[in-house]
């Protein structure tokens, strides 16, 4: 990373002419020639309108209802458009706008990174790039006190809005769930439909808005540059793999118990790792070890490493310097200096992942729907945290595990009984977790519908795992025959998802 000199703004002088005559006329007429050819920040910056369809977690079968939404984007090479994730994230159509046209094209997501917040969009009239060219990036990431301007399509008005400010602070931190990233602070005024609109410096690019700090004055987030460069060219094989992460828990090195608790000298310096992210014994990394160098860089006592003239998490190098999702560590064991490579792999398995731009899959089973649990369905259950952990709910208990084996999944009831005389006297079951079947232990989703299918016993019988409120049995033979009229009369337009109908629809194993 390198940081170029702040500079001061730059002055804008206003000068008069007189034309006459003929002088006049011939300015008129090369003025809108120049302006097609003249590349200028606001010709390559464009509003985006989405219609956005989120999955409904609780009722898997369907979607939520349409929302209306806009945002900011800016044309980059390629003949493609750069914008927020977020700003597109399950959009059913998408349009761009031209700033100063009444024209709106019909575009699609080619890439989207909602980790990063990022997204392209290609356009199908591709004329459109014919008069605006994309706009130049900086190379350079901006000093503290750099004057900016962002450009956007926020609320309050429909014509192109800039605004003013300068870069308050760099730093690496949290995006989105399992994501990390250096982040530009900024003081100029970002509000909603400013999102994915580029921040400008002397003409070129220096990142796109993103966020703003809610409750706070004057306090607007952009993804740089840098990070945009990363995704682009993650995303130039048609596929975004993610960046490469560090997943073990760590703290920091400052209180001086800690030292003499070590048994290590005062020059040794760095973050102590608490939990190693695996229990195999092949994992380079133990709980009390000293983690000292990310690559030759040293890290403080903080966590913290110098980049230039700024101190950021050593977090940050891992992006720099991993090769093949690895990067080297030097660290400080029971007094033992050891040199390590870590694996720094784009994601974190999770027994309960982000949905990541998917949609759930489910199962229907008589007035019983199933689903994987997600973070997208522990995101709605925030008020039911503490009673989840009451009754020693995996959802709760295995919040941030990895899967304890392949393909494991946490099963959930995602719905309320369907209405049907099958679950008369049963307590509700949703968000409780199949333990098992009939007696056999549920592996995920795919698997339960496997168990339901090949079942030959008169009944069926749910278990659920944490503690026993009760355990629903049912006839078998009358669940499957309930289970169109079920569908029918709650205008269900099919039994599960594509994945779990294929395994239903598949003939039982001899």
């Amino acid at each position: 990373m390198q940081l170029r000199r702040a500079r001061g703004a730059t002055p804008f002088f206003c000068l008069s002419f007189l034309l006459t005559g003929a002088a006049l006329a011939a300015a008129q007429a090369k003025a809108p020639e120049a302006a097609a050819q003249t590349p200028t920040v606001e010709n390559s910056v464009v509003k985006i309108f989405a219609t956005a369809r989120y999955p409904d977690p609780y009722k898997p079968w369907t979607k939520q209802a349409p929302r209306e939404g806009t945002g900011t984007g800016v044309i980059i090479e390629g003949k493609r458009i750069l914008t927020n994730a977020h700003v597109v994230l399950y959009a059913s159509q998408v349009q761009v706008q031209a700033n100063a046209s009444g024209d709106k094209i019909s575009a699609t997501v080619e890439t989207i990174a909602p980790g990063i917040d990022l997204a392209i969009l290609k356009l199908d009239d591709e004329s459109f790039f014919d008069i605006r060219p994309p706009l130049p990036r900086a190379t350079l990431l901006p000093a503290v006190k750099d004057a900016v301007l962002v450009y956007g399509f926020p609320a309050g008005g429909t014509n192109l809005s800039i605004t003013k400010g300068i870069v308050s602070r760099l730093e690496f931190t949290s995006y989105n769930f399992s994501t990390s990233g250096l982040r530009i602070q900024i003081d100029a005024a970002i509000n909603p439909g400013n999102s994915g609109g580029p921040a400008v410096a002397d003409d070129k690019m220096i990142g796109v808005a993103f966020s703003r700090l809610g409750g706070g004055d004057n306090i607007g987030y952009i993804i740089p540059c840098e990070e945009i460069e990363l995704f682009l060219q993650d995303a130039a094989d048609g596929h975004y793999d993610g960046k490469p992460g560090m997943f073990d828990a760590l703290q920091t090195f400052e209180n001086p118990a800690l030292r003499r608790f070590l048994k290590v000298d005062r020059g040794v310096d760095g973050m102590i790792v608490t939990e190693a992210d695996q229990d195999d014994p092949a994992y380079p990394l133990r709980p009390w070890d000293i983690l000292t160098h990310i690559g030759d860089q040293p890290i403080d006592n903080e966590g913290m490493v110098k980049v230039g003239a700024i101190r950021v998490r050593f977090q940050y190098l891992i992006q720099k310097i991993a090769k093949a999702n690895r990067v080297p560590l030097t660290l400080v064991r029971a007094g033992q200096k050891i040199n390590v490579e870590l694996a720094v792999p784009p994601r974190r398995p999770l027994v309960m992942p982000d949905l990541a731009g998917q949609y759930p899959s489910y199962f229907v089973y008589g007035p019983l729907v199933f689903s994987h649990a997600t973070q997208h369905f522990l995101s709605g259950l925030s008020k039911a945290a503490g009673s989840l952990a009451a009754i020693g709910s995996p959802l709760s208990t295995r919040l941030a595990d990895r899967p304890a084996f392949p393909d494991e999944e946490l099963v959930v009831v995602s719905s309320p009984f369907f209405p049907h005389k099958l679950s008369k006297g049963y307590s509700q079951a949703q968000t409780r977790v199949v333990a098992s079947v009939n007696g056999t232990k549920i592996k995920n989703l795919n698997h339960l519908v496997a168990t339901l299918r090949d079942a030959t016993d008169e009944f069926i019988i749910f278990d659920f795992a944490g503690k026993k409120f009760e355990t629903p049995v049912f006839p078998r033979q009358e669940m499957i025959a309930a289970t169109e009229e079920i569908l029918n009369d709650n205008g269900v337009r099919a039994q599960g998802s594509p994945d779990t109908l294929a395994i239903w629809n598949k003939s039982s194993p001899k």
